[in-house]
């Protein structure tokens, strides 16, 4: 029966990294891989979803008050006028809302602006909508937008532009002059966009978080998606939103209704607690989340990874591997997890496009450092015994796991 899968399911393949992903759960390295927390959410999130729980939230339902507070904060931190009512779709996690987003938009043949490197949930998504994908490569080594090549990427199929600030993998937040460029294409062109701002709070030193939707004329064109995932660290609760003009947003969420009916009803109700956190709590948020990447910063460097790029937001640090080791990034992440047990995720999974130099595609790998201090030393003190030798850099090496 394989035989009469659809073509769409065809497509959707295990990557090389959940290869990398079983070995590295086989062998127990320590997770600097995937994006969420290994320390506690708030404490006083989690006492609301079990209140809410205790109090028997367990059917469909639709919490109102989570619209309300995001119109509300909408306003303060991007002067959006948005109605609580008719502008929001609250969906199960932001990939969810994104899916529905694009399922919303997007008809067999068009295209759908993606810059590269990318996240591989976009792809997959705008692909399962007969959409076709059109990534623009960011040109390294900061990730900077190149607006020839954006604009040269428009044809008359284009339809979307996908805009993720702050950026995974790269940690890059896209400027205001960045943010123009795109604006003004966007409204030459007519097409709509699609933000993903789930790091939206997650900014170091002076960078700081602008939504497209906020620039003259991009609101009525622009659907926000983002979550409580990585502001909260609850990733597993999955409660997401999208936000756009009413007459979208009323499509997004009839979708979401035929897709999975309703968000989890507790941590619904447990997210009215999240999104009223005072001011410190994201002040916080911030200063530590500095602390963690000024910290495994200093580990990538001290093992010899060229650090070309300094994170302005988000958890992850895109790392390059010298061009003295004769090593990919598949061979590197290999090597690491059997020889230093500490995992993290090649490159070459988040770029698509063809360019003039390729060797880059292989040459970065992704850490994510949402993790406890505890974690964090604990893999610095393996990379660091590991740092002495030579031997492990080649790629016909691997060692058996050192713990």
């Amino acid at each position: 029966m394989e035989a009469k899968l659809s073509e769409a399911s065809r497509r959707v393949t295990p990557s090389p990294i959940q290869e990398l992903s079983k070995l590295s759960q086989r062998v127990g390295a320590i997770n600097l891989a995937e994006g969420f927390p290994d320390f506690p959410a708030p404490a006083h999130l989690k006492a609301a979803a079990a209140a809410a729980i205790a109090a028997d939230h367990n059917q469909y339902r639709h919490v109102q008050g989570i619209c309300d507070i995001l119109a509300e904060t909408m306003r303060r931190d991007h002067g959006l006028d948005v109605d609580p009512l008719t502008d929001f779709a609250i969906c199960c996690g932001q990939s969810e809302a994104f899916s529905a987003a694009i399922f919303a938009i997007i008809d067999q043949g068009d295209e759908v602006l993606i810059f590269d490197p990318a996240f591989e949930t976009y792809q997959t998504c705008i692909e399962l909508a007969r959409g076709v994908p059109v990534y623009v490569p960011l040109d390294p080594p900061s990730w900077t937008l190149n607006e020839d090549k954006f604009l040269k990427s428009f044809t008359n199929r284009t339809k979307a532009v996908v805009l993720n600030s702050p950026h995974n993998p790269t940690g890059k937040v896209f400027g205001k002059e960045e943010l123009l460029i795109i604006a003004q294409a966007c409204k030459k062109m007519d097409c709509f966009v699609i933000t993903d701002e789930v790091y939206e709070y997650i900014t170091y030193d002076e960078n700081k978080h602008i939504s497209l939707a906020s620039l003259p004329g991009m609101q009525d064109r622009t659907i926000i998606t983002s979550s409580l995932s990585k502001t909260y660290s609850v990733t597993g609760w999955r409660i997401g939103w999208a936000c756009a003009p009413a007459n979208i947003a009323s499509a997004i969420r009839n979708i979401h209704v035929k897709l999975t009916d309703s968000a989890p009803a507790p941590f619904q109700e447990a997210a009215l607690v999240a999104l009223t956190s005072t001011p410190d709590f994201y002040s916080s948020l911030k200063k530590d989340y500095t602390v963690r990447r000024d910290y495994i910063l200093q580990t990538l460097t001290d093992f010899g990874l060229r650090i070309s790029f300094k994170p302005q937001g988000s958890i992850f640090v895109f790392a390059e591997i010298s061009r003295s080791w004769q090593l990919s990034d598949m061979d590197f992440v290999t090597n690491l997890i059997t020889s230093a047990g500490v995992a993290a995720v090649p490159g070459r999974g988040f770029f698509h496009t063809g360019t003039d130099d390729p060797s880059y595609h292989h040459r970065y790998v992704r850490f994510a450092f949402c993790k406890s201090d505890d974690t964090l030393k604990a893999a610095a003190q393996r990379m660091q015994k590991l740092a002495g030798s030579e031997a492990w850099m080649r790629p016909d090496v691997l060692t058996r796991p050192h713990h």
